[in-house]
Parts: structure tokens; sequence; C-alpha cells
């Protein structure tokens, strides 16, 4: 299966449903209160259909495959996530532009969604290596992504500039494929002392 090819994906506690308008009012809710997070890509509510709108043209063009996160036990959309900077020809992409609403961070649902997110570009896309990207100052983040297991690649510095025109130093970490097997079982494990 190719990366960009959408796809539904579920297990006990999420559901990536492949985004569409129809999950605008859900989202919006779910950024309420996440203003704080300046160092991220989460949009303000009046944001949210202009957002989707932009990864929707994205993955038109084929560089971005986006879903929506529905956290199962509520049955409400908690927030995004997408593949990314997707290289077909190498079997490499990026699992990023992720946010989750504040009811559900801390919770079985970033775990879960990187479970599935994960084992697709694995197992169903035989991905060679998965990246993910943070802000430098984004240190929940970093440390999610540690827990994961992946490994830090490095930091690009003066990367990108932000909204405000800051400069961002990006965090590159990677999981590789000989990895996934030991990352699943953590992240398996993990959902199981929930």
């Amino acid at each position: 299966m190719e990366l960009i090819t959408p796809v539904t994906l579920e297990n006990a506690y999420v559901r990536l449903e492949p985004l569409s308008p129809e999950h605008a009012d859900d989202l919006a809710a779910a950024c309420e209160g996440l203003e704080y997070a300046w160092y991220t890509s989460v949009p303000r509510p009046e944001g949210v259909a202009d957002e989707i709108a932009m990864r929707l043209g994205l993955r038109d063009q084929g560089i971005m495959n986006p879903w929506a996160v529905r956290r199962v036990a509520t049955g409400k959309v908690v927030g995004m996530t997408t593949f990314c900077g997707i290289d077909q020809p190498n079997r490499h992409v990026e699992v990023g532009y992720t946010w989750l609403g504040r009811e559900a961070q801390g919770t079985e649902v970033n775990p879960a969604m990187k479970l599935l997110s994960l084992g697709h570009a694995f197992e169903a896309c035989e991905a060679i290596a998965v990246e993910l990207r943070t802000h430098w100052h984004n240190r929940q983040s970093r440390a999610a992504i540690a827990r994961l297991g992946a490994k830090q690649d490095g930091v690009l510095r003066s990367h990108r500039l932000g909204p405000d025109g800051t400069l961002r130093d990006t965090v590159v970490f990677s999981i590789i494929a000989a990895e996934w097997p030991a990352v699943r079982l953590g992240l398996s494990e993990r959902l199981r002392g929930r």
C-alpha cells in the first residue's frame, strides 16, 4: 500500500479517519484552550476550516495523508495527525502536524494513535524509516516521542520561521523498520496498563 492512500485505522482506543470538512466542529472544540502551545501548529477554533482545507490540498498534491483522531470512549474527534514528507520511492515518511485537545493529552490517545500510524507505515506500507519532528521548546512532545522508543537524530537549527517570525529549532527523531517490533511491544504494553 502507498503511504498517501487514505485509509481508516482503528483499535479499541482511537479511530484515525481520513480528514474531512465534517470534522471541523469537533476539531474547533478540541483546540479550545491550546493557545499556550505557541511552539506548535494548533489552529485557533476559527481557523480549523482553513487548516482542514490546507491539509486536504497537500493531500491532493500527494505530499500529506491527514487524519482526524476520534477517541472511541467518547466518540469525539480530539485532534489531528498526518503522514507528511512522504517519500514513497524510498519508503520514508514523517508522522507529524499532530495535535491533541487538552482532554486527550496524557491519556491512552497518543500511544494508541502512534500504534496505529506507525503500524500502518511499517506493516502495510513497508516503510524503511519513520521520522517524528518537534519544536525544541516543545518538551512535552520531545518526551512523548522519546517514550515511543524513537532515537534522536539531531537538531535542525534555525530550521523554520514561526507564525510570529521567531526561528524554530526542529528536533528530529526516527524509528527504523528493525526497531518497530520493540516500539510496537512498548506501545502495546503501555496501553495494556491503562
